[in-house]
């Protein structure tokens, strides 16, 4: 009888192992086609290559009350941003707004920072660093992150 239980556990383990190798296999083969896939048409069809967009959300509103100013968050993509990207870069002005931790909407100016790169953990590691030196100068909880790929064509 212990025996035929352990044969039993054998057999359910091995089903099991064959059915997760069954599910996920394809899934990873099929992203590893997506991406190969994408990669292809952009150089391809749209003569490209494909860069990483990273987007990143600054608040403007210190904890203090005050505000960063135009020239305040000039120097800060002056000598900090510029030097990390010295390919270029985008920057938008807007109107944003979020709920604090007490559910409160606080609506604050904003800073969109768009950051186009080939990806690497250099670039990712930098995009971090350009967060964490806002943050510390300007008195941020945080600033959001966002990132995907694009086709890119000059």
């Amino acid at each position: 009888m212990k025996c035929n239980v352990r044969l039993f556990a054998a057999s359910i383990t091995l089903a099991a192992g064959l059915l997760w190798h069954s599910v996920s296999a394809p899934h990873a083969f099929a992203q590893q086609n997506e991406a190969s896939s994408v990669s292809g048409f952009c150089q391809e069809e749209l003569g490209g290559e494909l860069f990483f967009r990273t987007e990143l959300f600054f608040g403007l509103s210190k904890s203090d009350g005050s505000q960063v100013s135009e020239a305040e968050f000039q120097g800060f993509v002056d000598t900090v941003v510029t030097p990390l990207f010295p390919d270029g870069l985008t920057l938008l002005t807007g109107q944003g707004q979020f709920k604090d931790s007490t559910g409160t909407i606080i609506e604050e100016g904003s800073k969109l920072l768009i950051l186009l790169y080939p990806f690497s953990r250099e670039s990712s590691a930098k995009v971090n660093q350009v967060r964490e030196a806002y943050k510390d100068s300007f008195q941020q909880q945080s600033v959001l992150r966002t990132d995907e790929q694009s086709c890119l064509s000059f």
